[in-house]
């Protein structure tokens, strides 16, 4: 089997009118065809043009990127994406940016590039989605249906029933086998490999052949470690101390697989609760 065709640029052919209504929110816009993003010096799987028409607005380009996650490097990008579209169509650009997964520790949700050199400035503003603070029923409307593969990251959506459910409508779509393996993909970080293989039937090569695949497989993976040593380190507290404050416990969900063997080896030496608690690692806000 080639490779599987399951990048944005999929995602959205299934629905582009229903995607720029959406993602513009202008109920009268039209998609007219999805444009060529391939630009001299950039040509990425999770860029899409889409050239559209309102009435009300006239025409525009629908520049969608979708991003794993929050990445600060994110607002030159699109500064840099919106420029050479516009300079290569002489159509104006709407730029969108999907964030699929919440950022990590402290890093900012940006909706704006902006720069200064000697008076001169320059910015670039850009609409933000983020898909985990999207109500997964949005993905179930007809003219929405790229949402689908989606739908276990949105909100609301981690749960056997919204798998099965997103899985039944994607059958009936044209290539929907590479569909449903991106699906997959997504609910497999959510809710575990064991469940999802129980509801669809994943090939794990073919997921390394999406766009995202590797980076989900390898953090799902990763947070698979996490739970496992959280998991041990909780039980060791308990056998030494009873009952753990709700702060220890708050603190352990915070922390990586590095950090948390590191508290592992520091229960060995520590003699008391109090003590343990003092070489906690301190909550930052997020």
């Amino acid at each position: 089997m080639g490779k599987s065709d399951i990048s944005s640029k999929r995602l959205i052919a299934l629905a582009p009118d229903g995607w720029v209504k959406w993602v513009t929110q202008t109920p009268d816009m039209v998609a007219q065809n999805l444009l060529d993003s391939e630009f001299q010096w950039i040509s990425r799987d999770t860029d899409t043009l889409i050239k559209a028409y309102s009435p009300t607005t006239g025409e525009i380009l629908a520049l969608n990127e979708f991003q794993f996650r929050p990445d600060p490097r994110m607002p030159l990008r699109i500064r840099a994406y919106t420029g050479l579209a516009e300079e290569k169509y002489n159509i104006r650009v709407y730029p969108v940016l999907s964030n699929i997964f919440p950022p990590e520790g402290n890093t900012p949700i940006l909706d704006h590039y902006e720069s200064e050199v000697l008076g001169l400035k320059a910015r670039q503003d850009y609409r933000v989605i983020n898909l985990w603070e999207t109500d997964v029923e949005i993905a179930f409307e007809p003219n929405l249906r790229g949402l689908l593969p989606l739908a276990p990251v949105m909100k609301g959506g981690a749960s056997e029933t919204i798998l099965r459910r997103a899985s039944l409508r994607l059958q009936d779509e044209e290539r929907a086998e590479d569909l449903q393996r991106l699906l997959g993909i997504f609910a497999t970080f959510v809710l575990g490999t064991n469940l999802v293989e129980q509801v669809m039937d994943l090939e794990r090569q073919a997921l390394l052949e999406s766009p995202w695949g590797q980076a989900i497989l390898e953090q799902g993976e990763e947070r698979g470690q996490e739970k496992g040593e959280r998991r041990i380190l909780q039980r060791q507290l308990r056998r030494r101390f009873g009952e753990v404050p709700e702060l220890v416990e708050t603190t352990l969900q915070r922390l990586n697989v590095e950090q948390l063997e590191e508290l592992s080896d520091r229960l060995i030496e520590v003699t008391s609760l109090d003590e343990f608690i003092a070489a906690l690692p301190p909550l930052t806000e997020e």
